[in-house]
C-alpha cells in the first residue's frame, strides 16, 4: 500500500500492486538516465519506471519490470502522478 505523505504511487501491473516512489536515489538515476536532455522514448521511460519502482522498495530486475503488462499511458501516468506527489 502506497504511503502517500512520502509521496508514493500506485501501480497496478501483471495483477500485482507496485509502489512508485521519488527518493534522492531514484532521482540521480533519473538525472543520469535524461542527462543529454533528448525526447523521452519507451526505453527511456521504463528506465525511470525502474528507478521509481527500485525507491518505492521493488526487488524486481530490470528484465522483470520490462515484461509487466504495461501501456505506455499506464507507465507515464505513474511516472507523472510520482512526481507530482513529490512535489517535483
Amino acid at each position: 500500500m502506497a504511503n502517500p505523505v512520502r509521496g508514493e504511487v500506485e501501480l497496478v501491473a501483471g495483477g500485482e500492486t507496485h509502489v512508485l516512489c521519488l527518493t534522492l536515489g531514484a532521482l540521480a538515476e533519473i538525472e543520469t538516465i535524461c542527462a543529454d536532455g533528448a525526447p523521452m522514448t519507451a526505453t527511456r521511460l521504463l528506465a525511470v519506471l525502474e528507478a521509481l519502482m527500485r525507491g518505492g522498495g521493488s526487488t524486481l530486475t530490470a528484465r522483470e519490470i520490462r515484461a509487466l503488462p504495461l501501456d505506455m499511458e499506464t507507465a507515464a501516468g505513474a511516472v507523472a502522478a510520482c512526481f507530482e506527489r513529490a512535489g517535483a
